[in-house]
């Protein structure tokens, strides 16, 4: 007589992977923040493309948060400057317009990274970066530009015990800087928001603010407009000719002749080859779910509205959204042999995947709820994790770069330092030995692509085994490179 059938144990790993599946499928495969459906403002309408020759003081390269902000600067120091400001689609549509919306003070992707490479003046880097943050809401509330802008500051949280001593010494280090942070137990955290792997955590007041970027990106837009800057959208530079007096920029419709020329380009260097053996293009990739009910809001907590980041090598960073979504974001770095840049890879299934995982293991408490949107895009990162400058064609031309996912606050500092190289000002910012000096250069394929995956491991085990650096990663740091988003 055979044995009776007895039951199998429940999967819990079948569980999740359903609950994650149901919770993705009606995602849309498209950015949240330029959703014309939830936007909550209307796109605007695309500037006419470059058409004949036209002449310029000053000629911008990029209709990003890196070329408006450096249009808008030009125009505010000199009204009667002539600018024109070429984007090679709409502006806003790449990363200035699908970022998380973190808008930081840091302009060294965080006090540790720019405390290793620039120990002496990271004071005044910190310093620089508090006031280029203030000068951003000032900009705001000047111009009027709804962008939904919240001085919330940011909450780093520890899910390992490894993270906590890290955010400890961060805490220390800051708080000798002057500046008002405060490290929270994981009660404290669990508190602000809620969640069972929380076990710590370092509270930053001041020094990030919450922003819909889409609505930054065409608020500084409208703001260039009114004081007289001429954009031209769908202009791609396709080349770079020096010509008496200046340089001239060609496009497939036409040409602009300008004295000077300031590029913003970020991971699309274009014709500009120097940058490109300096920027790696990435892929970031975010999810936004469904609005927060007021239960689901009260079983969260986060009643003041901060930005949150968990501290692993490999992190996650998160927000609320203006009508109480969650922004989930973070995690994988994805780089393509050869930096192939391709609208097909702005859809990742396998990350979005991951993601909702991670979500869920952070909230357990919001099962059930759905994800609207899922997107990815590209992000400039370089070997030193932050913005790096530089001139060509005999200083008539200045460029920024680099800016590894920190750019929605640094691009206006990397502006001004452009403007000031174009200007031949000697300034505060010009003496900086971070502004003067380069990252070191990516090497060419196939090295360059087998160093970064090599580096993606190195960090993943680095997060497994209590945060230590393999023999791999302390060579890299000691050679001053990395790789990161």
């Amino acid at each position: 007589m055979s044995a009776p059938a007895t039951a199998s144990a429940p999967d819990p790993d079948a569980s999740r992977t359903a609950q994650v599946s149901r919770a993705l499928a009606q995602a849309r495969p498209r950015t949240f923040w330029l959703d014309p459906e939830v936007a909550g403002h209307a796109v605007p309408e695309a500037a006419p493309a470059l058409s004949g020759a036209e002449r310029a003081d000053l000629a911008v390269v990029g209709g990003g948060y890196s070329g408006l902000w450096t249009a808008l600067i030009a125009k505010e120091r000199d009204p009667g400057r002539d600018v024109v400001l070429l984007e090679a689609r709409t502006v806003g549509w790449a990363a200035s317009g699908r970022n998380g919306g973190f808008c930081a003070a840091s302009l060294t992707h965080g006090h540790g990274n720019g405390a290793q490479r620039w120990p002496e003046e990271i004071a005044e880097l910190e310093r620089l970066g508090r006031q280029n943050l203030d000068g951003i809401q000032s900009t705001v509330e000047r111009h009027g530009i709804d962008c939904e802008f919240e001085r919330t500051g940011e909450m780093a949280v520890a899910t390992e015990p490894w993270q906590v001593d890290d955010l400890t010494d961060e805490a220390a280090a800051l708080r000798a800087l002057g500046q008002r942070v405060r490290t929270l137990t994981g009660a404290r955290v669990r508190a602000e928001v809620d969640s069972p792997t929380y076990l710590g955590g370092l509270f930053d007041p001041d020094g990030v603010a919450m922003v819909h970027p889409a609505k930054l990106a065409w608020g500084l837009r409208e703001a260039c407009l009114r004081l007289g800057v001429r954009i031209r959208e769908h202009t791609p530079v396709r080349a770079i000719r020096p010509e008496r007096g200046g340089l001239r920029l060609e496009s497939r419709g036409g040409s602009v002749s300008a004295e000077r020329v300031a590029w913003g380009g970020g991971g699309f260097p274009g014709p500009l080859r120097r940058v490109r053996h300096f920027v790696a293009p990435v892929y970031d990739y975010a999810l936004a779910t469904e609005p927060l009910s007021s239960e689901q809001l009260a079983a969260v907590g986060w009643g003041n509205r901060q930005g949150v980041s968990d501290s692993g090598n490999r992190f996650h960073y998160y927000r609320l959204t203006a009508d109480n979504r969650i922004l989930w974001g973070g995690y994988d770095v994805v780089y393509h042999y050869g930096g192939r840049v391709r609208p097909a890879y702005d859809q990742r299934p396998d990350t979005f995947h991951r993601l909702a995982r991670h979500f869920f293991t952070t909230f357990p408490q919001l099962e059930g709820l759905s994800f609207t949107h899922s997107w990815g895009g590209v992000i400039d990162t370089c070997s030193r994790f932050c913005a790096f400058f530089g001139t060509a064609h005999r200083g008539r031309l200045a460029y920024a770069a680099g800016y590894t996912g920190l750019g929605v606050g640094a691009t206006r500092f990397g502006a001004q330092v452009m403007l000031d190289r174009l200007d031949g000002a000697d300034t505060e910012r010009t003496r900086l030995a971070m502004v003067r000096a380069k990252p070191v250069p990516f090497p060419p394929e196939p090295l360059r692509y087998a160093g970064i995956q090599a580096t993606k491991r190195a960090i993943a085990a680095a997060d497994r085994d209590g945060g230590r650096r393999n023999a791999w990663l302390r060579t890299l740091d000691a050679v001053g490179m990395g790789f990161d988003s």
